[in-house]
């Protein structure tokens, strides 16, 4: 049995240090996370109780949705909607806020998420996540309208992902730190098992998709090529070349053991500069990133002071190892 912090220990402990400090945020955070462990039992039994494969639906972005994303996204709902601590909800795969049924009581908290990041790989037993953003109602106890949700990444008051791979863990950040913590299905509970998570500042590993190379910026051009050119070229060094197609995979890798990760800005739709969702990926992954070390970027600007103008309002992102990233904003300022 493991004798480890539980993440209700751990969470507990961290609100004894937060002066006035109401009980609400650490019920929200045990809500989310029975959310977490529900998610994970659907992935892990996956074909067994006939969850896999796509609809015949498109979620606000024009995506085919997976069952598993519109049963996630029940799950968070469910989950989070009755105790009393959320004055409203968005997610990647509604259109509009959720408001809280009347029948509920309205809190001081906004609850933001990805339910099913990188779905698409949901068929083929690849990592998947979740990921959450937590904000702070404009009106405690008052609906939240949507204007209420538009606020910049350096508002949030807590932002983690959930990973469903070979085991199911989570990762937090309240603003202090990065911990991550693994699920024990023999007792049911989340245990401490990488504290105070770190970035290391150097990184031999980059990851894009590398089928968009042709629509791509200069800036991004050249540090890839320079990359791919490895000891022989200007870096002077090889490189290794990831790719998931799970944002949440790859932030894990890179806070794990460093790296670079670029969505960036290309003209494959001109319309969509950006591909990522600035609030439900973007801004909770970004804190998360910047709280171990690293850097989180546009190419042009921190993505946490962005002023999301709706809720699905994507971005261009690149984050990581911080002098890697380094690296990619200065040939973006040559």
């Amino acid at each position: 049995m493991h004798t480890g912090t539980t993440l209700t220990q751990f969470i507990i402990e961290d609100q004894r240090h937060i002066a006035g400090a109401s009980g609400d945020f650490t019920a929200l955070l045990n809500d989310i996370v029975t959310a977490i462990k529900t998610i994970s039992n659907a992935v892990n039994k996956g074909a067994l109780i006939g969850v896999m494969g796509a609809l015949d639906t498109e979620n606000i972005q024009g995506e085919t949705q997976k069952k598993l994303d519109v049963i996630t996204n029940e799950i968070m709902i469910h989950h989070n909607e009755w105790a009393g601590h959320l004055a409203g909800m968005a997610s990647e795969e509604m259109d509009d806020v959720y408001s809280i049924p009347n029948r509920y009581p309205l809190g001081k908290y906004l609850l933001v998420f990805d339910p099913l990041d990188g779905s698409s790989n949901v068929d083929l037993n690849i990592s998947v996540g979740t990921i959450f953003s937590i904000l702070r109602a404009p009106v405690p106890g008052q609906a939240a309208s949507m204007e209420g949700f538009l606020q910049p990444g350096t508002k949030q008051v807590c932002a983690g992902y959930a990973l469903y791979g070979s085991s199911t863990m989570l990762v937090l950040t309240t603003g202090h730190g990065v911990n991550g913590f693994t699920l024990d299905r023999d007792i049911g509970e989340f245990v401490l098992t990488h504290p105070n998570m770190k970035i290391p500042a150097d990184t031999r590993e980059f990851a894009i998709n590398a089928s968009n190379q042709r629509f791509w910026e200069a800036p991004v051009q050249r540090y890839v090529s320079e990359c791919l050119a490895g000891s022989t070229g200007p870096r002077g060094r090889d490189f290794n070349m990831r790719w998931v197609a799970s944002m949440v995979a790859e932030v894990h890798r890179i806070l794990t053991r460093g790296g670079i990760f670029m969505y960036p800005r290309d003209n494959k739709d001109p319309s969509k500069p950006g591909r990522l969702r600035l609030m439900y990926e973007a801004n909770p992954m970004s804190f998360i990133v910047e709280q171990a070390g690293g850097i989180s970027s546009t190419g042009y600007e921190r993505i946490l002071d962005i002023v999301p103008q709706d809720l699905h309002q994507r971005v261009p992102v690149i984050l990581g190892s911080k002098n890697e990233v380094e690296v990619v904003l200065g040939y973006h300022k040559a």
